[in-house]
């Protein structure tokens, strides 16, 4: 029985776990979104913020909390009640979306974008674009290629003080307010929407998916401390959960409002890296914008090693024909050149992807969280996960860019999709949702929990 005894845990100790979570979800490229929805949300800053902390906060909390309660592996691991094959695909969605599709190409068109551009002319920012994207991840392919940890070491030093030079911006931009964020004009999508349009801009952070695929290093970090039993693990993630996440949720409120409040000098900019850029040159001139520059490239670029090399090392353990390093040559590359398409282009067509993932993650996260109340029926996951997924591609067509969403076809999907519940928020598939929850329980209580009994016995 000793062995399966958790020691306790000293408050030191939960605070290591809480700086761990916090450095897997926060990165420079999170700075971007908060800022930019201050922006759009203006006077309306309150219900866009308790809207955004929930997909940008509470569920990437609980998507590690689902690793820990489901003993998962990773992100695979989630998806297995529905077969090997949807597990795979889940898979694979996953870290396409999070690695060399959006969100690894992000972490250098971001820390280009914010550090970097505002040095060069505007007709040569392609080629310093391609440049600086080159080197960015030749390094990114070094230090994972030989996992070397003196990155993740000039990491514990830089990002304090990136974190503490953030601070400082706040203190400045509180103490001189650009201007009022409680009247600041807001965009009319926010007027009457400003709660489910920040819960909708929350899905931009990938923080959700990013907690299924590196949760299990949280996990594994919690188990060698000591902590033997599942509930004691889950309990530990939960309380320095809450402390880590606590932290970001703090940085996004004052983003958010200082991005309210750059409406009293700036127009609206057309992403959050134009608005920072603005507020650090307004501040701090071109000695801070260069500052800065230099901690988000090292940010960055230690956000862009762990991103490429946990999609090598999950393709490699799944698909093992190909080595690791070729895995990670491939996604390397693969974020090169879609980082060279530019931030802008990156959110237009990011944003599709995220409004048919971030539903499928959100209910996934839920199901495994939840699981131990259904002994994880195949049944329940089938119902909801189908109920979910028809609807969210209809939310995802109808985000694409005029060239898809404009066509036959999207005009064909935005009609059908019309007819759903909540369809002008967005959120189609919430009704859907649910229903097929209904079903799923009531399959389980009239004979699936038997079934499921059994198979376990």
């Amino acid at each position: 029985m000793n062995d399966l005894t958790s020691r306790k845990l000293t408050w030191k100790e939960y605070l290591v776990v809480a700086s761990l979570l916090f450095g897997l979800f926060f990165g420079a490229g999170n700075l971007i979104f908060p800022l930019h929805l201050g922006q759009l949300a203006g006077g309306y800053w309150v219900s866009a913020t308790v809207g955004f902390l929930v997909t940008g906060v509470v569920l990437p909390l609980l998507s590690v909390l689902a690793i820990a309660v489901t003993r998962a592996e990773g992100v695979y691991d989630i998806g297995k009640p529905l077969g090997a094959g949807f597990a795979i695909v889940f898979m694979v969605l996953i870290h396409a979306t999070i690695g060399p599709l959006f969100g690894t190409p992000r972490t250098a068109s971001v820390s280009f974008t914010v550090g970097i551009a505002p040095f060069v002319s505007k007709g040569n920012e392609g080629m310093a674009l391609l440049i600086y994207s080159a080197v960015f991840f030749a390094l990114a392919f070094f230090f994972a290629y030989r996992e070397n940890s003196i990155l993740s070491n000039v990491g514990r030093v830089l990002n304090p003080m990136f974190l503490a030079l953030l601070f400082i911006m706040f203190l400045v931009a509180f103490l001189r307010p650009l201007g009022n964020p409680m009247t600041a004009q807001a965009t009319s999508d926010y007027v009457h929407g400003a709660f489910v349009n920040g819960f909708l801009q929350g899905y931009n952070t990938m923080d959700a998916p990013a907690g299924l695929a590196f949760g299990v290093t949280v996990v594994h970090a919690v188990r060698q401390m000591g902590q033997k039993r599942d509930n004691d693990v889950a309990r530990v993630v939960a309380k320095s959960g809450a402390l880590g996440m606590a932290g970001v949720a703090v940085i996004y409120l004052l983003l958010i409002v200082a991005g309210a409040m750059s409406l009293g000098k700036f127009k609206l900019s057309a992403d959050g890296g134009v608005a920072f850029t603005q507020i650090v040159n307004y501040y701090g001139g071109a000695f801070g914008q260069a500052v800065l520059a230099v901690l988000i490239a090292v940010t960055c670029l230690t956000t862009a090693v762990g991103l490429v090399a946990a999609f090598a090392q999950d393709f490699h353990k799944h698909f093992p024909q190909i080595s690791y390093h070729m895995w990670l040559f491939l996604t390397t590359l693969a974020s090169f050149l879609f980082a060279n398409f530019g931030l802008d282009t990156l959110l237009a067509w990011s944003t599709p992807m995220l409004m048919f993932l971030y539903p499928l993650v959100l209910v996934l996260i839920l199901l495994s969280v939840c699981s131990p109340l259904f002994h994880r029926d195949p049944w329940v996951y089938l119902f909801v996960v189908v109920f979910t997924v028809v609807p969210a591609l209809g939310d995802m067509v109808v985000s694409f860019p005029s060239v898809v969403s404009a066509s036959a076809f999207g005009k064909m999907v935005a009609a059908w999709r019309s007819m759903l519940p909540l369809s002008d928020l967005g959120m189609s598939w919430l009704v859907p949702d649910l229903i097929g929850l209904v079903l799923g329980l009531l399959v389980h209580f009239a004979y699936g929990r038997k079934r499921v009994l059994s198979r376990e016995v």
